[in-house]
C-alpha cells in the first residue's frame, strides 16, 4: 500500500512539474519596431468626384429607402434557430433581380442557403460585395415590444432605426444597395461590374461559405477587389478602417465520467466526491493548463511563434493609431478598469493585433438553480475560442492545443472543434484601400486605419480563395450588435457628427466611382 501512494504521488508531482516547466515557457515575444514613421492617412488625395444626379436621387427617394432598411429587418433571419433563413435568401435575391442583376442564383449548401448575383455594366473593372444576411438571436430585455418591427425610435443621437439587424448587418448592406439604385436611375448604368455574394451563416461561423463561393469561384477570381459595407463610425464621427480580421479556431471542451472513475450516467450525490472523481474539476483542471496562472499568457508551448512580426508598413499604421490612443476612454466604454500588465498605448495597440486569445465563452456542468443541490456532475462542457493573428493557422493551433493537453494528461478530455478558418490582411497601398481613404477624407473623416481587427470574419475567402485585396467599412454608426436595442443611425441629431442614411449613401456611390478611378490609374 504504502508503495502505490508513493506512486501515486511522485506521478501527481511529476504532472505538476510538467505543467509547471510548460508554464515556464509561456512567454509573448518581444516585437521590436524598426520605424517611427506614422501613416497619414489625411496625405491620401480626397476623392474629387461629384455625382449630383445620383446624389439627388438619393435624397428624394430617401424615404423610400428607409422603407427598403425596414423591409430588410422585419424579415426574420436568425440563423442559430433556422428562423426566416429562407425567405431572407430569397428576399436578398429577389431585390438584386428589381435591381437589375440579370445572373441571379440561390445556393443551397449543407447549411443555409446563399445567394450570388451579377450585375454586368460593361465597365473594365470589377467588385465583389460580401454580405450576411442572418442576425443573432433576440434577447429578453429590449426597450421595443417587438426587434424584428424595424421600428424608428427618438435616440440621444436622433433618429435611429432600432431593429435586429439594423446595424449587424442588414442596414448597411440594403444601404449599400440603395446606392446602387439611386446611381441605375440617375446614370442608367454603374462605373463598376457588381457581384454580390451573400451568406445566412457567419453568425454560426461560416461553415459552409466555401460551398456558396464554389459554383462561380473562377469568374470571381477575375474581379478587382471585394467589399463589406458596414457602419464605421463612432457616435462622435470618428472613423476605423481595418485591412483584415483576425483568424479563429473555436471548439468545446468536455470530461465526462469513464475509466477515470467518475459517474457515467447520471449525476450522483455529492458525498461521493471522497470516492469518486469530478468531471467538473478534471475539466476546469485541464483548462487550466492552457495558461499561466493569472490566465493572461497561452502556456501552449509554440503558440505564439506561429504569428508573424509585424511588417513595416503595419508597423507606421500602429505608430499612427498609437498616436491618438485613447486606452482610457475605450476602458470606460468596455466597463474594466484596466488593461492586462497596465499596458497602453502602441504596446497595447501591438497586443491586441499580433497575440492570439484563449478565451473561455461559457463554461457549464450540474445544477445552477436557486438555492442548493448537492451533486456530482457526470459531464462538463466549455466553449472556447481562439483569435489568430496572421501566422498562427487554426489546424496548427487545434493540433497544438490537443498536443499540450496530451503532454499534460489530458487524454481524457474530448477537444471538439465547431469552427475555424485563418486571418486575412489587405495592403494599405492597393488601389480598393486607397479609394476608400480617398472618399473618407471627402467627407471629412480621416479614418484611422489598423492592419485588422481584433475580431474575426471569414474573409479569408476573398484574400485567399479568391486571391483579391478586401476592405470593409462606410460612414453610418450603428451599436448594439449582438445585444439589445440594435440600431443604426437614419437621422443625427444636431451636433452628431456621424453620417445619416443619404450621407451614408451618397458616400457608397462614390466609393465604386472612384475605385474604377484608383483601379485603372497606373
Amino acid at each position: 500500500m504504502q508503495s502505490k501512494t508513493r506512486f501515486r504521488c511522485c506521478t501527481l508531482a511529476l504532472l505538476v512539474g510538467a505543467l509547471m516547466a510548460t508554464a515556464a515557457h509561456a512567454a509573448r515575444p518581444e516585437r521590436t519596431f524598426q520605424t517611427d514613421e506614422a501613416f497619414d492617412a489625411a496625405a491620401v488625395p480626397a476623392y474629387a468626384g461629384d455625382h449630383a444626379a445620383a446624389y439627388a436621387r438619393i435624397d428624394a427617394d430617401l424615404d423610400e429607402h428607409v422603407a427598403h432598411l425596414q423591409r430588410w429587418v422585419r424579415q426574420r433571419s436568425i440563423s442559430a434557430q433556422d428562423d426566416g433563413i429562407d425567405a431572407m435568401a430569397r428576399l436578398v435575391a429577389d431585390d438584386l433581380r428589381g435591381l437589375g442583376f440579370r445572373d441571379v442564383e440561390l445556393v443551397e449548401t449543407p447549411g443555409h442557403p446563399g445567394v450570388l448575383g451579377y450585375y454586368d455594366a460593361g465597365a473594365p473593372h470589377t467588385l465583389v460585395v460580401y454580405m450576411m444576411y442572418d442576425v443573432q438571436p433576440i434577447e429578453a430585455d429590449w426597450q421595443i415590444g417587438d426587434p424584428f418591427a424595424g421600428e424608428l425610435v427618438d435616440h440621444e443621437l436622433g433618429t435611429v432605426l432600432m431593429a435586429r439587424g439594423a446595424t449587424n448587418q442588414k442596414g448597411p448592406q440594403r444601404a449599400f444597395l440603395n446606392a446602387v439604385d439611386a446611381m441605375l436611375k440617375a446614370d442608367g448604368t454603374l462605373p463598376v461590374n457588381l457581384y454580390v455574394v451573400a451568406e445566412g451563416e457567419e453568425e454560426l461561423g461560416s461553415p459552409n461559405f466555401g460551398a456558396v463561393l464554389e459554383p462561380w469561384i473562377d469568374r470571381l477570381r477575375q474581379a478587382d477587389g471585394a467589399f463589406f459595407p458596414a457602419n464605421a463610425q463612432t457616435s462622435a464621427g470618428e472613423i476605423a478602417l481595418p485591412l483584415g480580421v483576425k483568424g479563429i479556431v473555436y471548439f468545446e471542451l468536455e470530461a465526462r465520467g469513464g475509466e477515470r472513475g467518475g459517474p457515467m450516467r447520471a449525476e450522483i450525490h455529492g458525498s461521493y466526491k471522497a470516492l469518486v472523481d469530478s468531471p467538473a474539476l478534471r475539466l476546469v483542471q485541464a483548462i487550466a493548463s492552457l495558461t499561466d496562472a493569472d490566465g493572461n499568457t497561452i502556456a501552449v508551448p509554440g503558440y505564439y511563434d506561429q504569428v508573424r512580426a509585424p511588417s513595416l508598413d503595419e508597423q507606421r499604421l500602429i505608430n499612427a493609431l498609437a498616436a491618438t490612443a485613447d486606452d482610457a476612454g475605450v476602458q470606460r466604454q468596455l466597463g474594466v478598469s484596466r488593461w492586462i500588465d497596465g499596458i497602453e498605448g502602441r504596446d497595447a495597440l501591438v497586443r491586441l493585433l499580433y497575440d492570439p486569445t484563449l478565451n473561455i465563452n461559457g463554461i457549464w456542468s450540474g445544477y445552477g438553480g436557486e438555492g442548493m443541490m448537492t451533486i456530482l456532475p457526470h459531464v462538463a462542457t466549455a466553449k472556447i475560442d481562439s483569435r489568430l493573428p496572421p501566422g498562427l493557422e487554426p489546424d496548427v493551433a487545434e493540433r497544438m492545443i490537443r498536443a499540450h493537453l496530451d503532454a499534460g494528461g489530458f487524454e481524457d478530455v474530448t477537444l471538439r472543434r465547431l469552427s475555424g478558418y485563418p486571418a486575412a490582411a489587405t495592403g494599405v497601398d492597393t488601389p480598393l484601400v486607397q479609394a476608400s481613404i480617398g472618399v473618407f477624407n471627402k467627407y471629412g473623416v480621416v479614418p484611422r486605419v489598423s492592419p485588422w481587427l481584433a475580431g474575426s470574419a471569414p474573409f479569408y475567402q476573398f484574400t485567399r480563395t479568391l486571391d483579391l485585396p478586401f476592405v470593409l467599412g462606410g460612414l453610418g454608426h450603428g451599436s448594439g450588435a449582438h445585444a439589445p436595442n440594435e440600431y443604426m443611425v437614419i437621422r443625427p441629431a444636431d451636433g452628431v457628427n456621424a453620417a445619416g442614411l443619404a450621407e451614408v449613401e451618397k458616400a457608397y456611390v462614390d466609393l465604386l466611382h472612384a475605385l474604377a478611378e484608383q483601379a485603372g490609374a497606373p
